[in-house]
């Protein structure tokens, strides 16, 4: 029996909509939006299923609060000017058995690996390809076009988008967000960035899983 359609779309979306919330979570500070939203009464119920607790402050606080001392706690693990994480896969990911800088070897193959399905970051873009936060939102994307073409009935390219994603997971996601996230948990001094260093560890072990199975299948 043939998975359903809507079951196929409903998936691609929902593996989008927390691609889409780790990457703002990683990008930069919070906004007051960011948190009215995570407040929402949609979100609570996603991640009350995902055992996520983010907290009584985080919900009883005043949300200029909250955000200023996200901003503080962001600012202090991943920017500096003292030492910080560097959320970037060519600090964590070895290249040919060595770890490398900014810039480097991974780097350039995000760089290339994006750029290969079309997609063309934005013209006010200035970080790097191989930051987290862009990496999480390349999934996004991918993620969108294949509900997409569930939703047109385009089985070949659906199907193409998933191997896309199963390469680009494999090549780079996987090989290292498990050791930034150990980062985040060991640094971390208040619950918020802990929670989500801990929900991107337990998401990207589902997507192992999930790959595992669609390769046996």
């Amino acid at each position: 029996m043939g998975i359903d359609r809507k079951d196929l779309v409903d998936s691609a979306r929902s593996r989008s909509d927390i691609y889409g919330l780790l990457s703002t979570v990683f990008r930069r500070e919070p906004s007051q939006d960011l948190i009215k939203r995570m407040r929402s009464d949609s979100l609570l119920g996603t991640f009350t299923g995902l055992g996520v607790e983010l907290g009584e402050r985080f919900y009883n606080d005043r949300e200029s609060e909250v955000v200023e001392e996200l901003a503080i706690e962001y600012a202090r693990l991943f920017i500096g000017p003292g030492q910080h994480i560097s959320a970037h896969e060519s600090i964590f990911n070895e290249a040919d058995g060595e770890m490398g800088g900014l810039w480097g070897v991974k780097t350039v193959e995000v760089k290339k690996f994006i750029q290969a399905t079309g997609l063309e970051y934005g013209k006010n873009f200035t970080g790097l390809p191989d930051h987290i936060s862009v990496e999480l939102e390349f999934m996004q994307k991918l993620t969108e076009w294949e509900a997409d073409k569930w939703l047109q009935e385009d089985r070949e390219s659906a199907e193409q988008c998933q191997l896309v994603q199963h390469k680009f997971l494999e090549q780079h996601l996987l090989c290292w967000v498990n050791s930034f996230c150990d980062a985040v948990l060991d640094q971390a001094e208040i619950p918020f960035y802990r929670v989500m260093a801990e929900l991107t560890k337990q998401y990207m072990e589902f997507e192992r899983q999930s790959i595992a199975t669609d390769t046996a299948a």
